[in-house]
């Protein structure tokens, strides 16, 4: 059962971004205002369908992908950094929670926002092209699933960062540029055979592909067989997690 504290602490991060929303749901919205109007409606004039499906609706998902697990990782990040630069995260360090409350307010917090971010985009993105969700557990179960790794990870890089300039290199240069290779834009069917096989090293390819089969119904690889891997990978970040505040993993130097 999650104790007053724990909910107290939640309710604390959740009302961080919340009272900001300038700052936390409008650029995504405007960002991938640009991205459907540019790759959508300019480009996917252009561009055959791709498995059957215009091109505008078959990068829908990627882009849903992007926008929650970006904002997942920013939000946790920059909370425990801000919170370590600050001392002020030593307020929770210090009460009676446990080290996996701390972590549960923290990354379900940054989660929420992910799949808020990720609702708004697909807002967005019935403006462009009609949405039908063809399989709603697959996109629910998958959909929580990230934005909790991605918050994780997102704790993982706040605890090591040193300086602000590393979240900012984590979410642009490292992150960003996995899911724009993660088959966001493309189908893995058009790629040659070496390429496929490369792609399928890089995580967000299953992330991308098993959201783009909840909403449209269409995979290329195995959903099921994505879905019990990032529920594994996530309960072993979330175990890092844990173990990196017990130990006081850059709260305590």
């Amino acid at each position: 059962m999650w104790s007053v504290g724990g909910r107290t602490l939640f309710k604390r991060e959740v009302q961080r971004f919340v009272r900001r929303p300038k700052n936390t749901f409008m650029p995504p919205a405007i960002t991938n205002v640009l991205y459907f109007a540019v790759f959508g409606v300019v480009l996917g004039g252009r561009i055959d369908e791709i498995a059957g499906f215009p091109y505008i609706q078959f990068i829908l998902p990627g882009l849903i992908v992007l926008g929650a697990i970006s904002n997942a990782f920013e939000n946790a990040s920059f909370s425990i950094f801000h919170g370590r630069w600050n001392e002020y995260i030593d307020e929770p360090l210090t009460s009676p929670l446990s080290y996996t409350e701390i972590v549960a307010a923290y990354v379900g917090a940054s989660a929420l926002r992910g799949l808020l971010v990720g609702i708004i985009i697909a807002g967005v993105g019935r403006l462009f092209a009609p949405i039908s969700v063809r399989h709603g557990a697959v996109l629910v179960v998958t959909m929580v699933v990230i934005c909790v790794l991605f918050a994780g990870l997102g704790m993982i890089g706040g605890l090591f960062a040193r300086d602000f300039d590393d979240l900012t290199v984590m979410n642009q240069f490292i992150l960003r540029p996995l899911v724009f290779f993660g088959a966001v834009f493309y189908s893995l069917d058009v790629l040659p055979d070496l390429w496929r096989t490369v792609s399928l090293l890089n995580p967000m390819v299953y992330m991308v592909d098993t959201i783009r089969y909840g909403l449209l119904g269409y995979s290329d690889l195995t959903p099921a067989v994505s879905v019990v891997v990032l529920v594994g990978v996530t309960s072993a970040v979330l175990t890092i997690d844990v173990l990196l505040v017990r130990r006081g993993v850059g709260l305590t130097d």
